[in-house]
């Protein structure tokens, strides 16, 4: 997500949006540990954008 996408989303968005990338996070380190990923980039991929949306959401409380 670029983001402009992620400044246009609600913070209810924000927060399920979130949410599913912290489980799909879960399941790229469990998938690892047991064998190595095909693309192990994607976790930091997702950690990094899990990190971008959280920041944003700060961001929408703060201003509010």
């Amino acid at each position: 997500m670029k983001n402009s996408e992620i400044k246009a989303l609600t913070v209810e968005e924000l927060r399920e949006k979130i949410n599913t990338e912290v489980s799909g996070l879960q399941k790229l380190n469990f998938a690892h540990a047991i064998s190595p990923i095909e693309n192990p980039m994607k976790i930091r991929h997702s950690k990094r954008l899990i990190a971008r949306l959280r920041t944003e959401l700060r961001a929408k409380e703060l201003a509010n």
